[in-house]
């Protein structure tokens, strides 16, 4: 069956040809509100009745929800068919406007060295209703205010699940399901160059995010084995494309590690591959720096005491860089800690 959250009006009238396109959109805005599917004076009855009949609106289980202690960010432990996965409501700086950190696989099978996510493994993907449902999570339990924005920021890689990614931001930005502008939609990934391409070309007004690590290709391996696969000119040529197709700034995160990718050569390499891409494209990329965030027991790295020096590198060749505030890391919510577990 269908699940309805996660169709667009297009979608169910080719699979319910008795169902009129204006009939669906209002099908769907009825699912998405969390009303029942019923004939109205906008809904025939025959297509309502072929809309139950034809689809179903399947739920996650709400297994904790931990708010921070330090700040607002608001962590959801979620259940599907024994299945566990995480997102997090991240309040925006105008009052009364979150993003939602969505998982799109449930664990992660690219092992980056310094996620939490990374160590379990890949348990498996998840649908695209079951990602829907992450936003319809957060935005049912707003006391107030709206879902302004999606990140697909969570557990797993986005781009080893494209077409339910790709299903699910047709969803989010669609008028009559989450009405969540495109532009206000960005898909992280540590750097697959197909999927950064199909991306492109599918869903252009959407934003991209690659974690970058280092622009010194050893140090970037030395943490994040997909380097092996995937080098990383190869990773930002698949960029430069997205950025030409798109007209979009692609954002550079780079998560600093205590001696591992904080010196002032990893900096200076940042900033030259950035101009590169400049020139290339004629598009800056927005660096972002993170602080790192610790994953548990036997953590191997420290968080770096370097980011003003490699700040500072950065602003002398020109480019101005953002140190991202990652939020609830007392309840393992922030950037690098999601790994399904209830505090």
């Amino acid at each position: 069956m269908l699940a309805l959250q996660a169709v667009t009006p297009e979608d169910l009238v080719a699979s319910v040809p008795a169902i009129a396109l204006a009939e669906a959109r209002k099908i769907l805005a009825a699912v998405h509100r969390g009303e029942p599917v019923a004939a109205s004076s906008a809904i025939r009855r025959v297509a309502a009745d072929a809309a139950r009949a034809a689809g179903h609106i399947p739920t996650v289980d709400v297994v904790a929800e931990t708010a921070s202690a330090i700040d607002p960010f608001v962590k959801y432990l979620l259940d599907s068919a024994g299945a566990r996965f995480e997102a997090v409501r991240i309040p925006l700086e105008h009052p009364g406007r979150f993003t939602v950190c969505v998982s799109s696989q449930v664990g992660c099978a690219l092992a980056c060295a310094f996620c939490a996510t990374g160590r379990l493994g890949l348990e498996r993907n998840l649908a695209a209703w079951e990602i829907v449902e992450q936003v319809r999570v957060v935005r049912a339990r707003l006391p107030h205010g709206r879902v302004h924005g999606v990140v697909f920021q969570g557990m797993g890689e986005p781009l080893a699940n494209l077409d339910a990614v790709l299903q699910a931001i047709r969803v989010f930005s669609e008028p009559c399901a989450q009405g969540i502008d495109a532009r206000a939609i960005t898909v992280c990934t540590a750097g697959l160059p197909g999927g950064i391409r199909r991306l492109a070309v599918e869903a252009p007004r959407v934003r991209l995010a690659i974690s970058i690590s280092s622009a010194i290709a050893a140090h970037r391996k030395a943490v994040m084995p997909i380097a092996d696969r995937h080098d990383f000119e190869d990773v930002i040529a698949a960029a430069e494309l997205h950025a030409r197709t798109t007209g979009l700034a692609p954002m550079w995160a780079v998560t600093l590690l205590d001696g591992v990718n904080d010196a002032p050569g990893d900096a200076a390499a940042l900033a030259e591959r950035a101009h590169a891409f400049h020139v290339a494209t004629g598009v800056r990329p927005r660096i972002s720096l993170l602080d790192y965030n610790t994953i548990g027991a036997g953590d191997p790295f420290r968080r770096s005491p370097r980011m003003p020096g490699f700040r500072d590198v950065l602003s002398a060749a020109g480019l101005a860089s953002h140190r991202r505030y990652s939020g609830g890391s007392d309840v393992a919510a922030a950037c690098g800690q999601l790994a399904s577990t209830a505090l």
